[in-house]
């Protein structure tokens, strides 16, 4: 991470510094030109951007062309549930409520003890000691202690409300997919919607030998699987170290994505969803340290290109609006337009994912700038300043 936050402090300072320099020459007395400066500057992180935007457009267009979810084999029957929470008791509740009823066997890990009517209930020992922490401690601590002889291992957030099961294909890991439902803040809401736009790139992971990324908040593992990778490693982001680990360690690794959806909560405040993707951005760099080197440059690449997007909003539209048109022409220009139209084009794709009454946001189209600093700003701060431990995301529950 060291590499990382140095880069990023010495980019954001001098893109600020050549911005004030730009706007009030007198500032710097002239010893340097710093309109150069800022140009360079602009065109290293655009390059840089236009290359994720490229990767991005490889996976989802051509490496997932015409992926489809494979047929369910596995019904509730084969699966065991088990909803992850500290001691969110009515969220909880609200969650196993709304599991089809065809679900039997589901159990509720939390770090307190809590009730909730329709499910085992099984609180972390104070005692249990593993290498993985928070979360991943709980994980580990039901691995070892619940038995299951069913084929599959279903995680659920304490917030990740199942609609539409039809079953799950057979495959080492199955991620199901999600959509945010809105809790609080507008923006964080939007951003998560903005979210689900980039995100239809996970089409394309069922065809790499290490998919991207994972989300825990509904994840299905093989029971046979899990044995064998464990949960016990020390890690933010468990749920995407599980399966990177999984694809390493197995001969022959498979993940799906279901048709089954999650509607879990976006972030009810913009402190919420700042921290959620500082913890993101922090946990994928370091677990990516295990990977291949050309996946870990892969998921570096991207987490730069997401921390300086914002930085070079933030600049530019002001300066913009100040009448200084830094890159206004030629193939800046150009370059500058497409990525910004990209951004509009991931933020009406997610609105179109999640399709019905939501259409009405398309009108939010022109928040998409706006929408795109909430989204990546807890990646500047994951790499600033990587959280010590796991914080739990507020959840509100309710309708």
């Amino acid at each position: 991470m060291k590499t990382e936050r140095v880069t990023l402090t010495g980019v954001g300072a001098l893109l600020a510094l050549a911005a004030v320099a730009v706007v009030v020459p007198s500032v710097t007395l002239g010893l340097v030109a710093w309109e150069r400066v800022f140009e360079l500057l602009l065109w290293t992180t655009t390059g840089l951007f236009t290359a994720t935007a490229l990767t991005w457009v490889v996976l989802t267009y051509v490496v997932g062309a015409g992926y489809e979810s494979p047929v369910p084999e596995h019904g509730p029957d084969d699966i065991h549930v088990r909803i992850l929470t500290v001691d969110a008791e009515d969220v909880v509740q609200e969650t196993v409520d709304t599991l089809p009823d065809e679900f039997d066997d589901v159990h509720v890990i939390a770090e307190e003890p809590i009730d909730v009517a329709g499910a085992a209930v099984h609180a972390v020992p104070d005692d249990f000691s593993c290498d993985a922490v928070r979360k991943g401690r709980a994980i580990e601590w039901a691995r070892r202690t619940l038995g299951t002889d069913r084929e599959f291992v279903l995680y659920l957030d304490e917030d990740s409300r199942v609609a539409s099961f039809e079953g799950l294909p057979d495959a080492d890991v199955v991620q199901l997919r999600e959509r945010p439902r809105r809790t609080g803040s507008l923006l964080s809401y939007l951003a998560d919607v903005y979210r689900m736009g980039v995100q239809i790139e996970q089409r394309a992971f069922a065809r790499l030998s290490i998919p991207l990324f994972a989300w825990g908040g509904g994840i299905a593992v093989r029971t046979a699987v899990e044995d064998e990778v464990t949960w016990d490693r020390e890690t933010l982001v468990e749920d995407t170290a599980f399966v990177w680990e999984a694809a390493r360690r197995l001969d022959s690794f498979s993940f799906e994505l279901a048709t089954a959806v999650c509607h879990n909560e976006a972030p009810p405040t913009l402190t919420d969803i700042v921290q959620q993707r500082r913890r993101w951005a922090a946990g994928n760099v370091e677990a990516s340290l295990e990977l291949p080197s050309g996946y870990q440059a892969l998921v570096r690449v991207r987490n730069y290109a997401w921390a300086l997007s914002p930085i070079v909003t933030l600049l530019v539209v002001p300066l913009a609006v100040l009448g200084v048109g830094i890159g206004a022409t030629g193939l800046f220009g150009l370059l500058s337009l497409a990525l910004g139209a990209l951004t509009v084009f991931w933020y009406l794709r997610g609105v179109a994912y999640y399709g019905g009454e939501q259409y009405s946001w398309l009108l939010a189209a022109p928040l998409a700038p706006v929408i795109t600093v909430v989204h990546s700003l807890g990646t500047i701060v994951g790499i600033l300043n990587p959280p010590g431990e796991f914080r739990v995301t507020t959840k509100v529950g309710g309708n």
